[in-house]
């Protein structure tokens, strides 16, 4: 069968729940491969709740859907804050990308109890910003940026990642909302390692199967490179929903 869509491969899922530093708990979604142990851990940082961003956004679920089959790699999703989704909704209110530091804090600490092996962090849009923002408090191989706005994250937050040595990918889509790849490699700019892959007909919402392939792929390239090419025929069962 095609991969595409909301099709999902098999993989052992658990919802989980995250308790943050000021006593909240957040729910979430843990999801490893189904008979061997994950070489690497995405936590995903979904994007914008008040713009309708929660842990389901669709590359995140499509991840969460297709990677731990077709990379070994776990992913950990989970809703901020203040957030809603099929899961059920985060204790807490929104608090513009300031509390959700505990929120970051709380999935790695996540990570590192359950002994989940070279954790990534995957932002997408707000998510972008908290991976900035707080990344290099936590042991984090690097982090993939997915249409990062650069709203939230100053120009110093940013230029803190060049005395990093943690990997930086930045996806900025050709015709993006908020950022576009010229704009960005301005941006980035301080972080001369930086890995800035402008991505041809893409935009911010990164809609369309093909669009999904592309990210998917930039992320399994910066983490499991040996997972590639990624299939897009499955010829197994698919999960159960």
């Amino acid at each position: 069968m095609e991969i595409r869509g909301p099709l999902l491969l098999p993989a052992r899922r658990e919802e989980i729940e995250l308790e943050t530093i000021d006593g909240l708990t957040l729910v979430g979604e843990l999801a490893v491969p189904q008979d061997r142990e994950p070489v690497a851990t995405l936590v995903t940082l979904h994007p914008l709740p008040t713009a309708g961003g929660f842990m389901d956004s669709h590359i995140l679920r499509k991840a969460a859907g297709r990677l731990p089959a077709l990379a070994d790699l776990a992913v950990l999703r989970f809703n901020t804050r203040g957030t809603t989704s099929s899961r059920g909704t985060s204790e807490g209110d929104f608090d513009g990308g300031r509390a959700e530091a505990f929120d970051v804090a709380a999935a790695m600490d996540f990570v590192r109890e359950r002994g989940l092996p070279r954790p990534w962090l995957v932002g997408w849009s707000f998510g972008t910003e908290l991976a900035l923002k707080y990344g290099r408090d936590h042991d984090v191989e690097g982090a993939v940026l997915l249409s990062p706005p650069l709203h939230r994250a100053s120009d110093e937050e940013v230029a803190a990642w060049a005395d990093d040595q943690r990997r930086l990918i930045v996806l900025v889509p050709e015709f993006d909302d908020y950022l576009r790849p010229d704009a960005a490699a301005l941006r980035f700019a301080s972080v001369p390692d930086a890995v800035l892959i402008p991505v041809e007909g893409g935009k911010h919402l990164w809609v369309g199967e093909n669009q999904t392939r592309r990210v998917l792929t930039e992320i399994v390239a910066a983490i499991n490179p040996d997972a590639l090419p990624l299939p897009n025929e499955w010829n197994g069962p698919a999960a159960e929903d």
